[in-house]
């Protein structure tokens, strides 16, 4: 298998994961994934990144079965407003594509933020820096290979 950034980095530093492989799934939203991997909604996570209105990016992770909302998530990163990246930014900023962005990896690191529930789990997923590939590790291992900070950032759908 190809290695992304988000691979190579966990494998530099010698950091437990496993990798989940749905890219024979069909699955676009994260709720598929979540369903595909057997995997409940509220452990698997997405990336989402966004701009303040300094001009700063930022990311945000958040269960599949939520939404960020944006109100908090300023707040949290001492921001008057943030609204979501255009697409088309993306690719550039982060090298990452839509739908396959990891919070590991991308060119130069932003203030990340993940939502609080995820203390609940021993492990949660994420994307594995491409389309079909999930990362899961616990918040401990994570916290070697980014720095990042709990919130309460979602609202439920």
């Amino acid at each position: 298998m190809e290695k992304t950034n988000a691979i190579r980095i966990l494998d530099s530093k010698k950091i437990e994961y496993t990798l989940h492989d749905y890219s024979k799934s069909g699955a676009i939203s994260g709720i598929d994934v979540a369903n595909f991997l057997n995997e409940d909604p509220k452990r698997v996570f997405k990336t989402l990144v966004t701009t303040g209105k300094s001009g700063n990016h930022y990311v945000f992770v958040v269960p599949v079965c939520s939404e960020l909302d944006l109100k908090k998530a300023a707040k949290c990163v001492n921001e008057k407003s943030v609204e979501m990246l255009k697409s088309k930014d993306l690719l550039p900023l982060t090298a990452y594509i839509h739908g396959g962005c990891s919070p590991i990896g991308m060119k130069k690191f932003f203030k990340t933020v993940i939502d609080e529930s995820a203390k609940d789990y021993d492990t949660i997923l994420f994307s594995g820096g491409k389309i079909g590939l999930q990362i899961e590790t616990s918040l401990n291992n994570l916290s070697k290979v980014i720095d990042f900070s709990l919130n309460d950032i979602k609202v439920e759908q």
